[in-house]
């Protein structure tokens, strides 16, 4: 993993890169299972590259979806994780909508 740190929104249900909101790990999963499930989306990316590197597409596209089945289980991809009706910003700016004032807290206002 990253020793990046990248700033989280107040109700900690995004992190921003590169100002753009990326969803966060379901809060509410056991430690273990979370542990598991990152540990199988870590395997997976590294088969990504594995078929990337030997030209073998059909391993590839079974990596892909192996990523997609972990990230989907930890909650940053498929149904929000939240109950309160607010709508999917996955992959919105961070600089536009409910989190405009944050952001721009954030950066002295230089959004």
């Amino acid at each position: 993993m990253s020793d990046r740190s990248y700033p989280t929104t107040p109700d900690g249900r995004y992190f921003v890169v590169r100002g753009r909101l990326w969803r966060t790990t379901n809060p509410a999963l056991e430690p273990e299972l979370r542990e598991r499930l990152v540990k199988d989306l870590m395997d997976a990316r590294r088969a990504v590259g594995a078929a990337r590197r030997k030209t073998d597409h059909a391993a590839e596209t079974a990596a892909h979806e192996a990523v997609d089945r972990a990230k989907v289980a930890l909650g940053e991809r498929g149904p929000v994780w939240w109950d309160d009706g607010a709508p999917d910003l996955n992959r919105h700016l961070a600089r536009t909508g409910c989190y405009a004032d944050w952001y721009a807290s954030l950066h002295g206002n230089e959004c």
